[in-house]
């Protein structure tokens, strides 16, 4: 053995006997720190059922040319137990969007015009939050990413079509989710399997014109989904469970998967990679984590505070954030279900990880009430879940002090 395969080989070791936890922790270790602080997490954990909790921590090391190593830890972790993963599909819609733009050539910010062709689809031309007045995909990623925009949504969404928008990212390998619909739109099943003709006009030339187009393989689940014990209906309540059968969904841990591929595409398989290139990534890691008050275009004033899209660590809180901190994610929240999945970075202290969450906050059972547990239960349990995390994490020993650079960004202010 040469003096470059010893030390190779003295490094794994050292390595593997640092961060490889006993079988016990490995298993336990989201449980026990819950346990640890029962003041903060007793009213969930006591009532696992009704709030319906999954967790996915995951540690990052870094290896002595910086490449990051993962180690997971879960919590009641089920990816085919079925929550309502609200905004949280608009990540992947962002993707694919700019992925399906560098197939075409061409450039995110060009203007990307919206018409109408069948039953409640309406019409884009125009975009006053814009620089210029214009809708583009870039412009639509940006209020997707900021304040999570259900109109960028759904505009992407007919741009990349319903079934190229599942077929694409089940390819890649998250099969795990279904995106089938439109966001607080009045559409039914039929309505959001068309999708609207569109348009990307530079200088008075199109340069591409998609037409309307449907997918004819409709997209349901295996099996019937049904939550809670009843749900208002025109201010009647309906005394019988919600269908949530036809509506989207995406499990956590597909969530995370993806965050991950974005964040660090160098570390997965070529086959779970988007199409993306640099300026595509730099446009990513910079509105995944600038703060609406960040921002010039759209101009956001003071009720978009910074916790307005990062419910962890912060999200009972609507001060503002510590300087050395960022947080790359995406949140949701519907139906009484709270998600948020994240990257966290401190600069200053060398930490990072990622950390996905979700948890029911519908106490009552009923749906579309507009009483749910938000404030009391959700945002509490998800800014403390972020802060445990985050000091524990913290106090872990790394071989090597994280090289975090690439995500130290310059924002709009």
């Amino acid at each position: 053995m040469n003096r470059h395969t010893l030390k190779s080989f003295l490094v794994l070791t050292l390595t593997i006997g640092l961060f490889a936890p006993t079988l016990a922790q490995r298993k336990n270790l989201i449980g026990d720190l819950l346990q640890k602080s029962p003041e903060l997490f007793r009213t969930v954990t006591s009532r696992p059922d009704l709030y319906d909790v999954q967790i996915l921590y995951t540690q990052i090391d870094r290896d002595a040319q910086n490449r990051p190593l993962f180690r997971s830890y879960s919590y009641k972790l089920d990816k085919k137990r079925y929550f309502y993963p609200a905004s949280t599909v608009k990540l992947p819609a962002v993707l694919l969007a700019l992925e399906k733009l560098n197939e075409l050539k061409i450039n995110r910010n060009t203007p990307m015009l919206t018409d109408s062709a069948y039953a409640r689809q309406t019409r884009v031309r125009a975009d006053a939050t814009a620089e210029n007045g214009l809708p583009s995909v870039a412009h639509y990623a940006k209020k997707i990413l900021l304040v999570s925009d259900n109109d960028a949504f759904n505009r992407l969404y007919e741009f990349v079509g319903q079934r190229d928008m599942n077929e694409r990212l089940y390819r890649k390998g998250y099969r795990n989710l279904r995106i089938v619909h439109r966001l607080e739109s009045p559409m039914n099943a039929d309505q959001n399997r068309h999708t609207n003709p569109v348009r990307f006009v530079q200088d008075g030339k199109v340069l591409y014109e998609q037409p309307a187009r449907v997918n004819t393989k409709p997209i349901r689940s295996d099996s019937i989904i049904r939550r809670g014990i009843g749900f208002m209906r025109n201010d009647s309540l309906i005394k019988e469970p919600f269908d949530f059968t036809r509506k989207n969904f995406f499990a956590l841990e597909d969530q995370q998967a993806m965050l991950k591929a974005v964040l660090f595409p160098e570390a997965v398989p070529a086959k779970n990679r988007f199409n993306l290139n640099a300026g595509d990534y730099g446009f990513l890691y910079q509105y995944l984590s600038q703060l609406p008050r960040e921002t010039t275009y759209p101009k956001y004033d003071s009720t978009f505070y910074d916790s307005y899209c990062k419910f962890l660590l912060t999200g009972d809180q609507k001060t503002s954030f510590p300087k050395s901190i960022r947080i790359f994610n995406k949140v949701g929240d519907a139906y009484g279900y709270l998600i948020d999945n994240a990257y966290i970075v401190d600069f200053e202290r060398g930490v990072e990880f990622m950390l996905s969450a979700v948890i029911s906050c519908n106490s009552d059972g009923i749906f579309n009430d507009d009483a749910y547990d938000y404030d009391k239960i959700g945002y509490p349990f998800l800014s403390n879940l972020g802060r445990v995390i985050f000091d524990y994490d913290a106090k872990r020993k790394r071989l090597w002090r994280p090289d975090v650079r690439k995500f130290q960004l310059k924002y709009d202010r």
